[in-house]
C-alpha cells in the first residue's frame, strides 16, 4: 500500500482515523502505469454518510470497469482534520492512491441535499483548486456534479464546470471518451467543455446566461454559444437490469450510518405526492428484474460478509414481485443470520405481513408517514391514505407484537390550517387508543405504547406541484410547532406519545438553496470565507453567518421562500427536462388547491410526459382495468 497521507502524529491525534486510511475491504486499486485517467468520486460530508450512498458504490463500481480508468474516493474532512489540513498546509487526497486530489483528472461530486453545498467548497479549498469555475486553468481537474440537487444547479453552478443531470450509467463513458480524445488532440479545457455540453444530460454553465426583470426574476436563460442546447433532457436508464451494479460492495473499517449491503429494487415511485422531488425526477417507475437480484443479493452478501441487506427504493411495496424476492431472502439469509430491513413501506396489510415475516422474532419499531393530520390536506398533497389505512395498519401492527410507533408528518405545507396541525396530534392520540384497544392488559409488553410523532418542515422543491408555493418563515414554523406541541399535550394519550420537530432556520435556508438562482452563489461563497462548513450538522451551522451573508450581498431570502410564484415565471431550473412536464405540474398546482386527488400510476395516467422514455410502468398494464397506461 502507498504511504499515507497522514503522519502516524496526525492520525493519533484525529478522531476516527480510519476515515482517512483506506484500503476497505472491496476497495480497487490498481497499477498507475496501466491507467491514463483518473477520477475521484466525492461525497461532500463526512466518511460515515458518504460511504452509506448507494450511488457512489454504483458509479465508483462503474467508472472502475472502464478500461484505463481509475476511480477512488474522497469524503469531507471531519472538523479536527480540517482544521490540522489548513494549518499544516496538507492537500485534500484520495483514499485509495492518498494521492491529492488535484492530480486527477477529474472530481466528480454528487450533490444529495442542499445544506452540504459549503462543503463542496471545503473540498475544491482543500484540494487546492480554485472555487470559481472560471478561474480554473489546465492545471485544475474538470469538476463534475449530479445527483438530485443537480436538477436546480443555478446557485452553485459557478462553482461546477459540468453538471450530469440525469442516471450516471448512460453518459459517463461517451464523456471520458470525449475527454481523451480532446487530451489526445492537444484541445484545452475550454474546448472539452464545450464539446462536452453538446453531450445529452451535460449541462456547462459557463456556456449560459442569465438576465433578469426589474422585479427580480428571470428574463431570459439563453445558450452564448451556436450548437449548445437551450433545453437539457435528464438521462435515464431504460434498463435497469442489465446495467452497473456493484457485486462487491465496499465494506468500511469501522461503523457507518448505514452498515449493510443494499438492494436496489427499482427506481421511481408511482405515487404521485406532490411534495416529493424525486418521485418526479426518477419517472418513470423501473423494476430490477427478479432473478437479477436474486444473484446480486447472494454475491453481495458473500463478497462483503455484512450482516444484513436492505431493499432500497422509494416505495418498497408498490415492488410487484416483492412476496417472491422476500421469501428467497429469508430461506438464504436464516442460513447465514442475516438480517433483512424493509424501509419505504406503506401502511397496509401486505406490508405488514412483509414485515412480519422479516421481523419474525425481534419487533423494532414501524414507520408510518401520514404527512397530514387531516383528510383535506392529505388529499391536497396527495398521499392517498385514508385516516382508516393508518388506523387499520397501526391495529393489525400491534396485532402483530410492535409496540412503537414512528409518525412522520410535515409542518407549512400549502392550505394547512391550525385544525390540520391539530389534527396530526387526534392521530397520534387515536393510534396510541388503538393499541389498548387491540392489545389485552396481560398481552402488552411492559405495560405501554410508544408512538413518536415527528415534524419536518415543508420545502417546496424544483420539479414537483409545490415549485409555486411559498414557504413559511421562521416565526411561522415555530408557531406551528408550538401548537402541535400543545395539541398532543392536550390528548388523552399524551403520556404515550413523544414529539420531536426540526430546526426552522436550517429549513428556511434549504428553501433558499432549493429554488435558488445564479445570484445565491455569491452569498454561498461569502458564508465560507466567514467559515461555514458541515451546515447539515446543527452543532456547526451558524444562522448568524448566513444572514450576515445575504445582507452583505444585498439578496432578500424572502424573495426565494415566502414569495409565491406566478404560474407563468421562468425558474432558474426551466431550462432542465426531467421528464415531466411543466404544464402537468401545473395541472397539480391546480388540483392540489382544490383538494382533488390523482390515482397513481398504475391505476391511471396523468400524461406527466415521463412515457417519451418508452420505459417503466408506461408501458406495463393497469392492475385495475389491463389497459396500457399510454393507450
Amino acid at each position: 500500500m502507498n504511504k499515507l497521507a497522514l503522519s502516524d502524529d496526525i492520525l493519533m491525534k484525529i478522531e476516527k482515523p480510519a476515515r482517512y486510511i483506506g484500503g476497505e475491504v472491496n476497495s480497487v486499486v490498481k497499477d498507475k502505469s496501466e491507467v491514463d485517467m483518473r477520477i475521484a468520486m466525492c461525497f461532500p460530508d463526512v466518511y460515515e454518510i458518504g460511504m452509506s450512498h448507494l450511488g457512489i458504490q454504483i458509479l465508483y463500481d462503474m467508472f472502475n470497469k472502464f478500461k484505463g480508468v481509475w476511480c477512488e474516493r474522497v469524503y469531507s474532512p471531519w472538523v479536527d482534520l480540517d482544521a490540522v489540513m489548513r494549518k499544516e498546509n496538507i492537500p485534500l487526497f484520495a483514499l485509495e492512491s492518498q494521492d491529492p486530489i488535484k492530480e486527477f483528472d477529474w472530481l466528480c461530486i454528487t450533490i444529495q441535499y442542499e445544506m452540504c453545498y459549503t462543503n463542496i467548497l471545503q473540498v475544491l479549498d482543500l484540494s487546492g483548486i480554485p472555487l470559481l469555475s472560471k478561474q480554473r486553468g489546465e492545471d485544475c481537474p474538470i469538476v463534475i456534479g449530479g445527483g438530485p440537487c443537480a436538477y436546480n444547479p443555478e446557485p452553485i453552478a459557478d462553482f461546477f464546470d459540468i453538471f450530469y443531470i440525469g442516471e450516471g450509467e448512460t453518459q459517463y463513458e461517451a464523456l471520458v471518451a470525449l475527454y481523451r480524445e480532446c487530451c489526445d488532440s492537444g484541445l484545452g479545457r475550454k474546448e472539452f467543455l464545450r464539446r462536452a455540453a453538446k453531450l445529452p444530460g451535460m449541462y456547462v454553465p459557463a456556456f449560459y446566461e442569465v438576465t433578469y426583470k426589474e422585479d427580480g426574476t428571470i428574463e431570459a436563460f439563453t445558450p452564448t454559444e451556436e450548437g449548445i442546447p437551450k433545453t437539457v433532457l435528464k438521462e435515464i436508464e431504460k434498463e435497469v437490469s442489465n446495467t452497473y451494479y456493484p457485486e462487491k460492495p465496499l465494506v468500511p473499517f469501522m461503523r457507518v450510518t448505514q452498515d449493510r449491503v443494499v438492494l436496489e429494487i427499482m427506481r421511481g415511485c408511482i405515487r404521485g405526492c406532490r411534495f416529493c422531488q424525486a418521485g418526479q425526477i426518477y419517472r418513470p417507475v423501473r423494476e430490477r428484474d427478479i432473478e437479477m437480484l436474486k444473484e446480486y443479493a447472494v454475491k453481495m452478501l458473500k463478497n462483503s460478509g455484512q450482516e444484513e441487506i436492505s431493499l432500497s427504493s422509494l416505495s418498497s411495496s408498490d415492488y410487484k414481485k416483492l412476496p417472491e424476492l422476500i421469501d428467497f431472502l429469508i430461506e438464504d439469509c436464516s442460513k447465514n443470520h442475516v438480517n433483512i430491513s424493509l424501509p419505504s413501506l406503506r401502511i397496509d396489510a401486505f406490508s405488514l405481513d412483509v414485515m412480519s415475516k422479516v421481523q419474525d422474532v425481534k419487533k423494532t419499531s414501524l414507520t408510518f408517514a401520514p404527512e397530514a393530520g387531516s383528510q383535506r390536506l392529505r388529499n391536497v398533497i396527495n398521499k392517498g391514505l385514508t385516516e382508516e389505512d393508518i388506523i387499520n395498519g397501526a391495529t393489525l401492527a400491534f396485532e402483530g407484537g410492535w409496540t412503537r410507533v414512528k409518525l412522520y408528518f410535515m409542518l407549512g405545507l400549502p392550505t394547512e390550517t391550525e385544525e390540520d396541525i391539530r389534527g396530526l396530534a387526534e392521530l397520534s392520540n387515536k393510534i396510541a387508543a388503538t393499541f389498548f384497544d387491540t392489545v389485552p392488559k396481560d398481552k402488552r409488553v411492559n405495560g405501554k405504547v410508544q408512538i413518536v410523532t415527528s415534524t419536518s418542515f415543508f420545502i417546496p422543491k424544483p420539479f414537483t406541484p409545490f415549485q409555486w408555493a411559498k414557504q413559511c418563515t421562521k416565526e411561522e414554523f415555530l408557531d406551528k410547532a408550538y401548537i402541535t406541541k400543545k395539541a398532543i399535550s392536550e390528548q388523552l394519550n399524551q403520556r404515550s406519545i413523544k414529539y420531536n420537530w426540526h430546526e426552522a432556520d436550517t429549513s428556511v435556508l434549504e428553501g433558499v438553496l432549493a429554488r435558488g438562482d445564479r445570484r445565491v452563489g455569491e452569498a454561498l461563497l461569502k458564508v465560507y470565507e466567514k467559515g461555514a462548513i458541515y451546515d447539515a450538522w446543527s452543532e456547526y451551522f451558524d444562522n448568524a453567518k448566513w444572514l450576515e451573508a445575504f445582507d452583505e450581498c444585498g439578496l432578500d431570502i424572502g424573495f426565494y421562500t415566502t414569495r409565491e410564484r406566478s404560474l407563468d415565471e421562468i425558474f432558474p431550473w426551466d431550462f432542465i427536462d426531467c421528464g415531466v412536464t411543466k404544464e402537468f405540474l401545473k395541472r397539480e398546482w391546480l388540483k392540489a388547491q382544490k383538494e382533488e386527488i390523482s390515482y397513481n400510476c398504475r391505476k391511471q395516467c396523468q400524461g406527466c410526459g415521463a412515457n417519451r422514455f418508452e420505459s417503466g410502468v408506461c408501458f406495463d398494464e393497469h392492475y385495475d382495468d389491463n389497459t396500457p397506461c399510454w393507450s
